[in-house]
């Protein structure tokens, strides 16, 4: 069995690739000894600054891994670690893959990470290797082995090396004049080296054991030595050590996995809450040009094996509608196959918008006349859930059909989060705002309801959502597993809503935003917008009823006073917004026999 264990290949191996630092060797030597390598981002951050400001390094890091990741035996995690701790976050990857080695580049990860050797070995959450370069050439490698604790990885090491580079390992047993005879872990590796013929084994006895090795291995490419373990703690040992500063080759330290005390505390109130939505932005924030090669989407798509669907809800937008189609349409459908359906979800306009969407081949849907068993009510959100029930996609994107400076980005910005991560659940567009002023335009001056309503709610009340910088936006999307579980309010707090729930279903790291760069549509009037704040207030509201299992919304006043000045005097209005909640779209039974049928048909 010991055998066995010994001549185990190497099945898979885990390489942080470090911000700005020299990753090449380590990925390199990864490459050479397992037939999996799995590459993970990191950018380190000092602890005084805050982990948000690390999100265009991010955005920067995910572009060289995904280069780094094209091929079958090279693969990049999609999320990148931002983070001042970056030891403690390694770990608990290095806990999740459970990987047969992680590798650590001494010279440029353990600065870049502000690592010291001993923290790295003293208990290393997977068996871990320490490389010194250069690794110029991969030929000869020597495994000096007394016996160790160790001794074993690093032989396990070499003979991969040897099994996938075919190259010639020596096993150097070098004891100290005088020491007591070989003792008994080397007679049990001694068992072991006697099944491999093709390893040279050779035994020596000298005066200085780090003088002897020195000078051995100089013509040597690579040296992989077991750190030193005494009283249940490992280090590099003077062996090692001498070997790091003088080996013209390459010298890779290892050691094996051991169990790590509880460590790492969980911090409470409001600065871990800071801390974790720092994190969440500098990791979960993309930029649309990360993902402007459409032919790469499209192939993650069917690696993948999803589908994708647009479903774009209009009312009287007869001006916009047919370019918002005709670009989307063109890029994502004609040129590439990264959409598999657009249809429109109309709100029963009564202008061209509908004769327009038909002319271009796209199904329309009025989604007043949709589900007639459980009736009609007014509002976006309403055209949004029943959207659910006409797509088919794994996939579905909601883009508004207003914007003006219509672009695929807006698009393909939102699905490719999505196919990038499995983990990801929900992304949320972000975009300048430009407000128009008579002839003019206004940079930025957009989003009055988000600023003055919906995120200041959103900090007082669930401060770990403080990072979305535009909940309210209309270009978002999710995975139909995730929206299909989640209530749709009806009218204006629809936005509010899904992302409230998301989170409390899926967790913060389930969400993701995109910049999408620009958006200019059309601006509503103070008075919609007052109405759409009444609204986004009674959803909040309202999840705050499930959170405290309190129905305190009842007694809440649902109709809204609007000051009106007409003939030289004031008068009110009073005008109902009640905001109400559709269930689970996968509670509806015309949903489930939909799903079990698999046909759709448009109205």
């Amino acid at each position: 069995m010991r055998a066995k264990s010994l001549l185990a290949s190497l099945g898979d191996v885990f390489v942080p690739v470090v911000y700005r630092s020299d990753n090449a060797a380590a990925i390199e030597l990864a490459c050479a000894l397992a037939p999996r390598v799995t590459l993970v981002g990191v950018v380190p951050l000092p602890p005084e600054g805050t982990l948000s400001a690390g999100a265009s390094a991010a955005q920067e890091l995910r572009r060289l891994l995904r280069q780094l990741g094209r091929g079958e035996q090279v693969r990049a995690r999609s999320q990148v670690l931002v983070t001042s701790d970056p030891w403690k976050d390694l770990v608990k990857v290095a806990e999740e893959l459970k990987p047969d080695l992680m590798l650590l580049d001494w010279q440029a990860h353990l600065p870049a990470l502000g690592l010291d050797p001993a923290t790295v070995l003293a208990h290393p959450p997977a068996n871990v290797g320490l490389l010194r370069g250069p690794l110029t050439t991969l030929r000869r490698v020597v495994v000096p082995v007394r016996g160790g604790p160790f001794a074993e990885l690093a032989l396990r090491v070499a003979i991969n090396l040897r099994q996938t580079r075919e190259v010639q390992v020596t096993s150097l047993h070098v004891q100290l004049s005088g020491a007591p005879e070989t003792n008994t872990p080397f007679r049990t590796l001694q068992g072991i080296l006697a099944q491999m013929p093709d390893i040279e084994q050779r035994s020596v006895v000298t005066d200085d054991v780090a003088r002897y090795l020195v000078q051995e291995v100089q013509p040597t490419d690579l040296v992989v030595i077991g750190a030193t373990a005494k009283a249940a703690k490992a280090s590099i040992g003077p062996v090692a050590e001498r070997l790091l500063k003088e080996a013209r080759g390459a010298v890779l330290i290892v050691a094996t996995q051991r169990p790590a005390p509880a460590m790492f505390d969980a911090s409470a109130g409001a600065t871990a809450i800071s801390l974790l939505v720092d994190k969440w932005f500098a990791e979960n924030t993309f930029e649309a040009d990360e993902f402007a090669d459409i032919p790469q989407l499209v192939g993650m798509k069917q690696q993948q094996g999803l589908t994708i669907s647009l479903a774009l809800p209009a009312l009287n937008e007869e001006e916009t509608v047919g370019t918002v189609i005709e670009t989307v349409k063109r890029a994502l459908m004609d040129e590439h196959p990264l959409l598999d359906e657009i249809v429109l979800i109309d709100s029963n306009s009564t202008d061209r918008t509908r004769e327009i969407a038909h002319s271009l081949g796209i199904p329309v849907y009025i989604h007043q006349e949709l589900l007639p068993r459980l009736g009609s009510r007014r509002g976006k959100g309403e055209a949004l859930w029943k959207s659910l029930l006409v797509t088919r996609g794994d996939i579905l994107v909601w883009i508004d059909t207003d914007i003006v400076n219509i672009h695929p980005r807006f698009v393909y910005g939102i699905i490719g989060p999505m196919l990038l991560n499995s983990n990801i659940q929900f992304v949320k567009g972000f975009y300048r705002r430009p407000l128009r002023v008579g002839d003019k335009l206004q940079a930025g001056a957009g989003g009055r309801v988000t600023e003055l309503t919906a995120r200041p709610l959103i900090n007082l009340f669930y401060p770990e959502l403080s990072g979305v910088i535009q909940p309210l936006s209309g270009e978002y999307g999710g995975r139909r597993s995730a929206l299909e579980v989640c209530p749709f309010f009806s009218g204006y707090g629809v936005e509010t809503g899904l992302l409230i729930d998301i989170y409390e279903r899926f967790g913060l790291a389930a969400i993701a935003q995109v910049d999408l760069l620009e958006r200019i549509h059309h601006n509503q009037t103070l008075e919609a917008l007052s109405k759409m704040s009444f609204a986004i207030i009674q959803a909040v509201m309202r999840k705050l009823e499930a959170r405290y299992e309190r129905a305190f919304i009842a007694d809440v006043n649902k109709t809204m006073k609007l000051i009106r000045y007409e003939d030289g005097g004031y008068f009110l209005d009073v005008e109902e917004i009640a905001e109400r909640e559709r269930p689970p779209m996968v509670e509806v039974e015309e949903y489930r026999e939909r799903c079990s049928a698999g046909k759709l048909r448009s109205v």
